[in-house]
Formats: C-alpha cells, structure tokens, sequence
C-alpha cells in the first residue's frame, strides 16, 4: 500500500486512560469558549478547531478589554497554551502523572494574569465521571506517543470532513472539535427549523434545525472503538433502512447513527477513499430521506462547482 494512504489502527483499549486525560483537557477549552465567545446558533460559538498543532480555542475577547486570548492543546510541545493578542504568551506542561486537576489550575491562573478572572464552571459534561476538573486528581495518564497516534488519527479525519463539506451550498460548519463528546463534526443544515425535541439547555439550542451531522469520534467507555458517524435530525420514519456505502457501514439503533469503524477504513486500500464514501453515502441518503432541497443534495456532486 502506498505510504500516503497508511492510516494507523488507534484500538481505545490500549489508550483509554490517555484518551479520557485529553478529553479532560478539552473540556478546560471547551468551557472557556462557552464563557468567553459571543453566542452562536447551534452552540457555534463553544466549538473548538483541530489545528496543525493540537485542539484550540478561537480568540476570545478578554474580559477586561485588553484585546483577545487563544487557549490551546498543543500536542506537539505537550503543553496547554495561553495566548494574548499583544504577544504574552504562557505554557503549562502536559507531562506523564500529571493530574488534570494541576494542570487546570494553572491555567486558570494563567487565564486570570492576562486577563484577569473568568467564571468557570468546573464540572465535567457528557463524561461518565463527575469530579470537578479543578480538583480531578484521577485522570493523570498521559502518553505523549498515544496522543501522537490520536493526533495523526484526527488529522487524516480533519481532511475527510473538510473535503465533503466544501462544496455544500447552504449553512455549515466548520470542522468543529466538540469537547464535550470529545469528536469531530460537521454540521449540514436545510434552512429549516425543528424540534429539539427537549427543553434541556445543551438539546434545546444544538438542535432546533433541520440537520446532517457526520463525524468522527476516537471511542469512549460507552462505545469502545473509534469510527465515523452520521445522523439526520429530525430523522423520519424509515431512516435508519438505508443502505450506504462501502458495505461494511451500518446502522446502530443504540447509538441511533449511521457507522463506519475505524479498524474497516485503516484495513481498505484507501482509507481516505473509503471515509469519503462513506460520508458522501450517507449525507445523500440523508438529504433524500429528510426531503431537502434536491439543489443542496446537487451541491454535494458540485453542482454548481464551488469555484468557476
């Protein structure tokens, strides 16, 4: 197999402790954002972005009106970063043993030396634990070379997701990197409301339009295995009978999402080829399904082209 289409295996058994720390890490992101940034629809606005680097924040305007910080993970250097618009800069080391609950401290402290204080909520959302993320001395594992593997992992993901949603026609998103189910996704929308469904915070707001969500996630206690997923939401009756595309795509009545493991992409000749099937498969059988502006569904093919 050609070197450019190697995609490494990334089995969540041997990397669960390391995986859970990360995710720990982005939820310190991921909160400061939800604090800090103007609000969006859908949540926009608490998203994170995969980089060349690791997972970060967009800037954020400084409460005290100084200018506007960026909070990073660079996993590269192994540090979380704290970035200010006029050049300060502040590092703290992610380090093997090292709890969550230091490192978050710090960089709070940080946060609040170059912008002064920032409410924070510290509990942990969409996990299964519960300790505060300020005082979280259980998660501590941290092996700079399984979050090489995750990193190597994302990226290859980064640019499946990116490539299917660059010649859609209506609203998206970016790739965004959600900190609280720890996974990469983009969001199609009709141009249509919807029900979320539920009055609960994070539903009543991420989900009140028509939508195709498709992503990736690295595997969790829950679902023990990384793979592409996709949904339509509201999905109609009859949408989960669909058959996508390569063959070993499936549909989880559990999950209530398409899949695609990760293990069926890494072993295919072309892994990129493969998630891209895969993808495009199911925002087609989703755009049908969903009865959505045949024109959108064309936009996919290029239909118009993006660029003339």
């Amino acid at each position: 197999m050609p070197t450019a289409y190697v995609w490494d295996p990334l089995p969540f058994e041997s990397w669960s402790d390391t995986c859970d720390t990360l995710h720990a890490h982005t939820q310190v992101l991921g909160k400061l954002a939800a604090r800090l940034a103007p609000p969006e629809p859908q949540l926009q606005h608490a998203a994170l972005r995969l980089t060349a680097r690791g997972w970060e924040t967009r800037p954020l305007p400084a409460p005290d009106g100084s200018g506007a910080i960026v909070v990073a993970l660079d996993l590269h250097a192994h540090q979380s970063v704290i970035e200010h618009s006029d050049g300060r800069r502040h590092g703290v080391d992610l380090t093997p043993d090292r709890p969550v609950g230091e490192v978050t401290r710090d960089v709070l402290a940080a946060v609040t030396g170059l912008v002064g204080p920032v409410p924070f909520d510290p509990r942990p959302q969409e996990v299964t634990w519960t300790v505060p993320l300020d005082q979280d001395d259980q998660h501590a594992t941290y092996d700079p070379d399984q979050v090489a593997s995750y990193m190597s992992a994302a990226t290859r993901v980064a640019t499946v997701l990116s490539e299917v949603r660059a010649p859609f026609r209506g609203r998206c998103t970016p790739v965004n990197a959600w900190w609280g189910s720890f996974d990469l996704a983009v969001s199609l929308f009709s141009g249509q409301p919807a029900d979320p469904g539920s009055s609960e915070f994070i539903r009543r707001n991420a989900m009140d339009a028509e939508e195709i969500a498709i992503g990736w996630w690295p595997g969790d206690r829950r679902f023990p295995r990384a793979a592409f997923y996709a949904y339509a939401h509201p999905g109609p009756p009859g949408y989960g009978q669909g058959v996508l595309e390569p063959s070993a795509a499936r549909w989880e009545p559990a999950l209530g999402e398409y899949i695609l493991d990760w293990d069926e992409i890494v072993a295919s000749d072309d892994p990129h080829r493969t998630a891209l099937c895969f993808v495009r498969s199911a925002v087609e059988h989703s755009c049908a399904a969903c009865g959505w502006d045949p024109a959108l569904s064309a936009s996919m093919e290029g239909r118009p082209p993006p660029v003339r």
